[in-house]
């Protein structure tokens, strides 16, 4: 039996592939693209010298780097009578008991933090783009079964205008048929204007034509992962904070400082020249409030990024859930959707056949006509819902586009 519908049974055939014969899809060609246009993707490579240079600040033997004193002094412009003296020192600030190896945890967890940041911001771009992805192929649907429609109005259009001709049927008949081909014509427009903003949007994000890309489901995902990404960056981000509450308690005061300095001083002229050295520490007092406002405002950081940690645990556990349930009533849908649109199809070739007989009036053809576009819209619908479910369910493991 022949169907007018014929395009979307075709766009939509290798959508329950499975994910081995399919390898990466349209959709993981497209985040790649679109990753890579990234601010954040150009300027992860100074960030990582930033954090490297932090790293090695931290494994320095000093606190600070050292610093150069010198100082003279001489009576040229008073009395001239040849007194000199130059001094010469090295200051090198101290570490503080514990603050090198917090300092060095410290850096360590910022380094981890910056890779658990960029491993979660590609899945929030994925989850971007993934929405607008699959919006974009719905509306391709929609295009494509509008397209499907005015050709099947046309075509019934010029049937009936052969049977006015014929006197098989009336003018009426005529305009019935005609303000169907244009109600077709205008959801076929309506349907290409959605498709072009959406399409428009999809091209801005990966940077390139999107084509007529096909319609192509991600693999479904053989087992979660370990951990979430964005629980990894959280994770990562507590600990940051947790060593910043150990660095700040072992910052109890400033720096002290360790001077190696050489004197050369003269009496006046013709005196001989004395060189002395000297060996001095500096060592300032406690930080007092100031130390206890630094360690307070750090361990509410710390707090507040752990409770964040598992308020975000239990929400992605039960996303999971949601999503995976969500994607067993799309499955169910489909089939409920299959099954309405085959049953569709034998009606539409039922009064096809006894439209052309003279047996079933033209009212009825059109019902049964539209009766079936709303079977095969319904059933591409399902299609589609499904996979996109598939990737909802994917985006809630914290799975990126394959």
């Amino acid at each position: 039996m022949r169907t007018v519908f014929g395009l979307a049974p075709i766009l939509f055939s290798t959508l329950l592939a499975s994910a081995s014969a399919h390898g990466e899809t349209p959709l993981a060609r497209a985040f790649a693209d679109a990753a890579q246009r990234q601010p954040a993707t150009a300027a992860h490579g100074e960030r990582h010298r930033a954090v490297a240079a932090r790293r090695a600040a931290a494994d320095a033997w000093t606190a600070a780097p050292p610093s150069l004193e010198v100082a003279t002094r001489s009576d040229r412009f008073n009395r001239r009578n040849g007194v000199q003296e130059n001094e010469l020192g090295l200051v090198m600030p101290l570490w503080l008991p514990g603050e090198r190896s917090s300092s060095q945890a410290l850096a360590e967890a910022e380094f981890n933090e910056m890779h658990g940041h960029s491993t979660s911001r590609r899945l929030r771009l994925a989850q971007v783009l993934r929405e607008t992805w699959w919006a974009w192929q719905s509306a391709r649907n929609e295009v494509a079964l509008a397209g499907e429609r005015v050709a099947a109005a046309t075509r019934l259009r010029d049937d009936v205008a052969r049977r006015l001709a014929a006197g098989d049927l009336s003018r009426a008949d005529l305009n019935q048929a005609e303000g169907a081909l244009a109600q077709g014509r205008a959801l076929q427009a309506e349907a290409q204007s959605a498709e072009l903003g959406l399409r428009y949007r999809l091209e801005n994000l990966s940077g390139r034509p999107v084509g007529e890309a096909e319609v192509q489901p991600e693999p479904e995902p053989a087992a979660a992962p370990d951990e979430h990404p964005a629980l990894r960056e959280m994770a990562a981000h507590g600990e940051v904070a947790r060593r910043q509450v150990d660095l700040a308690r072992a910052q109890g005061r400033a720096n002290p400082e360790l001077t190696l300095s050489t004197r050369t001083d003269r009496a006046a002229h013709g005196e001989p020249t004395e060189q002395t050295w000297a060996l001095a520490l500096r060592i300032p007092f406690a930080a007092g409030p100031r130390q206890d406002a630094r360690v307070a405002t750090a361990n509410a950081e710390a707090i507040e990024t752990a409770v964040e940690l598992e308020r975000e645990r239990e929400r992605l556990t039960l996303e999971a859930a949601a999503t995976r349930l969500q994607l067993e009533a799309a499955r169910q849908q489909l089939v409920a959707a299959e099954e309405r649109a085959r049953l569709a199809r034998e009606n539409r070739g039922f009064y096809e056949k006894s439209f052309r007989l003279g047996e079933s009036d033209l009212p009825t053809r059109l019902r049964i006509d539209s009766e079936a576009f709303e079977a095969e819209r319904a059933l591409s619908r399902a299609r589609i819902a499904l996979a996109q479910g598939i990737s909802q369910w994917r985006q809630s493991l914290g799975l990126l586009p394959e």
